[in-house]
């Protein structure tokens, strides 16, 4: 998943980034609620982990915009404040959880996954094209039957690829999806994982399933 943190607290939302990386996300800081707010606008997030006492605007105030405006983004409360009303308020507002702080990682972790079961679908809990198959909840990727062991970057990027099989995946795409708000497109980074992933797809089963269009980005083919 791609996860919009937003989170004013400095050090905390740095730990929160990489817990969710070490773990298979990618994630995107952020640390007010207006410009969480034209982050979330983007439609690049699948999930917003939101404080609620923000500069700019409170969380319950970037719910009320976010829901007025039509965004969708399951959006998941982090906060201190505990009392029955605020959590009642901010579920009333459209939050799909309510997290009080100080929190457990591996707490969050679950609801994640929690998350990830509750709005999966058979479309979208198990990617396949070929002898290619990738397991979202679990976070597995087979190749004619055989585990393939993928970084987490790796991992979303394949995704990525999977999810619009037999289309073109622009460069900038895969920097939006894959990689941070700030990523240096002038750096070959895209270019390095995308051989390093062809290695471990090609060494299993049918090869050349990722296919370079020259100047553009790459595509997976679909048969």
């Amino acid at each position: 998943m791609k996860i919009l943190v937003i989170e004013d607290e400095r050090k905390l939302a740095r730990f929160i980034k990489q817990g969710l990386e070490q773990n298979g996300h990618v994630a995107d800081l952020t640390h007010s609620g207006s410009e969480g707010l034209d982050y979330v606008a983007s439609g690049l997030y699948d999930l917003v982990l939101l404080d609620l006492m923000l500069p700019g605007q409170t969380g319950f105030e970037v719910l009320q915009n976010l829901r007025a405006f039509g965004l969708t983004v399951p959006v998941m409360i982090l906060s201190a404040l505990s009392d029955p009303e605020k959590v009642v308020q901010g579920l009333d507002l459209g939050a799909v959880d309510y997290l009080r702080k100080p929190f457990d990682f591996n707490e969050l972790l679950a609801r994640i996954r929690v998350l990830q079961r509750r709005t999966a679908t058979s479309d979208n809990v198990v990617l396949r094209v070929a002898d290619l198959e990738m397991r979202l909840v679990t976070h597995e990727v087979f190749k004619n039957n055989e585990r393939l062991d993928l970084t987490n970057r790796e991992f979303a990027l394949l995704e990525l690829l999977l999810r619009r099989s037999g289309q073109l995946v622009t460069k900038t795409e895969i920097a939006e999806k894959v990689w941070s708000a700030d990523f240096d497109m002038g750096s070959n980074v895209i270019e390095v994982h995308i051989y390093q992933l062809r290695k471990k797809l090609d060494a299993v089963g049918k090869a050349g399933l990722i296919e370079t269009i020259i100047g553009r980005g790459y595509r997976l083919k679909t048969a």
